[in-house]
């Protein structure tokens, strides 16, 4: 299997580096790219739901970012161990009605010896806001 790097153990740097690897390729808003980070059996609960597999991934994105328009995410480093990094994060996103809204959160990230995602938990929670109050 090819390497995903930063490999596992992870140090400040090399999760910072993991971290802004994953922003910047949710920022794409491209389900397959995002989802090549992840194992073929990576296991997600991605606030009520509990996601298994590359192909449900993709399926979850597409889905996702049919519906939230103008995405933007920012990401940052909470901690890390050997095999894992926790983040905090913020998004905004449009609705079709025009609605904003800001997402807060955090994920829990464990990662396999070749650098890609076993298991993302994320607890998430969102904010209507105003066009005014966007930050990202």
């Amino acid at each position: 299997m090819e390497k995903r790097y930063p490999l596992p153990p992870f140090t400040v740097e090399s999760a910072m580096e993991k971290i802004q690897k994953a922003e910047d390729a949710w920022n794409t808003q491209n389900p397959e790219l995002v989802a090549q980070a992840y194992t073929v059996d990576s296991e997600w609960r991605n606030r009520d739901l509990f996601i298994n597999g590359r192909s449900a991934i993709i399926s979850f994105l597409t889905d996702k970012w049919k519906k939230e328009h103008n995405y933007k995410l920012k990401k940052s480093y909470w901690a890390h161990t050997d095999n894992r990094i926790a983040v905090r994060f913020e998004y905004e996103y449009q609705t079709s009605e025009g609605n904003w809204y800001r997402a807060y959160g955090n994920e829990n990230w464990e990662f396999d010896e070749n650098g890609y995602m076993t298991k993302r938990f994320a607890s998430i929670n969102d904010l209507h806001i105003q066009e005014n109050e966007r930050k990202l």
